[in-house]
């Protein structure tokens, strides 16, 4: 399958053409039935002849080109209408039946706040240009009305608050927004791309609208990208200076796969400058070695990293309830653990040359002793829960009493 995408340099475009040339290449098996040749790449900077041999040899069309912030509000015809009747008429010339979809907004609607929409009004004008097209020649076309889009590689400053406001939380730089209450829709690129991969093999989502909202309907005139997100801009604001803040708190919000936090999270790291891409931890150090926390969550606990000097012995304490993990990486060393219950002892020879886990029960007092003369003991350890200073479920016992 040879696949043209106009559009190709703009962000959805260069999302999708990443991700074709994935699966071109046998990187990405998740779409099996999708057997890609040529990827056209199509934007400003080609000719009017690349444009006539793209559209000669293309077996489907991704036209996701469009005008969204020009100069001139005429140009919003000129780019969403003029250009899609350009492409069509060279489809035409070649007798290209292929099929088609177009990255139309859902401004197209003109209902609501995007009732007097000039945007809106362009980007209706490039719908029923497509359906036309669709009825003369018989070609499928799939018209996508898409919300708010959103993902890496969005210019800042331009089209996307989103993509503004991870720019400048990235940079330390000011934002501005007048009413945290917004609520804004949102369609992630990959989702977008899985949408059109599903076009492609055959099977869209289609839909029709009722005012704004996209209705699944098989027999729907329009297509739609069924995974969608909503969030208040006072929302997104706040997950963001929480993401930001991570070099600080060490604190990691809730990675559920599929949601909305998770993808805002790529999203923003995908912005960070330079600079703001390596980060020191605190070291909590003595004269026994250190420990540092790495990563803590306000539900799925916490990881660190314990560096013991040789000799040391570290630990000599029992919980309740919380529980660990201890994974010695680097070194050689013992785990000691007593039931506080009946005494019953246990031992564990733990070494980097073989990587283990060992569990610190509740109720049973442990430590973990560096049994090197000359090498450091590197152990990393998970806590079921943070620590809480009022309420520390952490306390003094030795193990092996004197």
């Amino acid at each position: 399958m040879n696949i043209l995408i106009t559009g190709a340099a703009g962000a959805l475009g260069r999302n999708l053409v990443e991700n074709l040339k994935a699966i071109r290449d046998g990187k990405n098996r998740t779409r099996p039935n999708l057997k890609i040749d040529e990827i056209y790449e199509y934007d400003r900077n080609n000719t009017e002849d690349d444009l006539d041999r793209f559209c000669s040899d293309c077996d489907f069309i991704v036209h996701a080109a469009g005008v969204n912030r020009p100069k001139e509000t005429s140009e919003f015809m000129e780019g969403n209408f003029g250009f899609t009747s350009t492409l069509l008429d060279c489809l035409k010339k070649h007798n290209n039946k292929a099929p088609i979809m177009i990255t139309s907004s859902v401004q197209a609607t003109l209902s609501g706040r995007f009732g007097n929409s000039e945007y809106g009004r362009s980007k209706l004008a490039g719908e029923e240009l497509m359906f036309k097209y669709g009825e003369e020649t018989g070609a499928p076309v799939y018209v996508y009305r898409f919300e708010n889009m959103v993902g890496k590689w969005i210019r800042p400053r331009y089209n996307s608050a989103v993509g503004t406001f991870c720019y400048c939380i990235a940079r330390e730089e000011p934002i501005t927004v007048n009413d945290p209450s917004v609520l804004m829709e949102m369609v992630f690129f990959d989702d977008i791309c899985d949408e059109i991969y599903d076009a492609m093999e055959g099977h869209p989502h289609r839909c029709h609208y009722e005012g704004v909202e996209a209705v699944p309907d098989e027999s729907g005139r329009y297509c739609h990208c069924p995974v969608k997100h909503k969030a208040t801009l006072g929302e997104i604001v706040d997950l963001l200076h929480k993401f930001h803040d991570f070099p600080q708190d060490y604190i990691i919000n809730s990675l559920t796969p599929g949601s909305f936090e998770k993808k805002l999270y790529a999203m923003y790291l995908s912005y960070l400058p330079r600079e703001k891409t390596v980060f020191d931890y605190k070291m909590n150090v003595d004269q026994r070695g250190s420990f540092t926390e790495l990563i803590r969550t306000l539900d799925h606990g916490q990881v660190s990293i314990n560096i013991s000097k040789p000799g040391i012995t570290k630990g000599q304490h029992w919980h309740q309830s919380k529980w660990e993990i201890f994974i010695v990486v680097h070194g050689h060393g013992l785990i000691q653990m007593r039931n506080l219950k009946d005494g019953e002892i246990e031992e564990y020879d733990v070494s980097g040359e073989k990587i283990q886990g060992v569990y610190m029960k509740p109720g049973w007092t442990h430590n973990i002793i560096n049994l090197s003369e000359t090498e450091d003991l590197v152990t990393v350890m998970f806590a079921s829960e943070l620590l809480d200073k009022d309420h520390p479920d952490t306390f003094f016992e030795p193990v092996v009493k004197e």
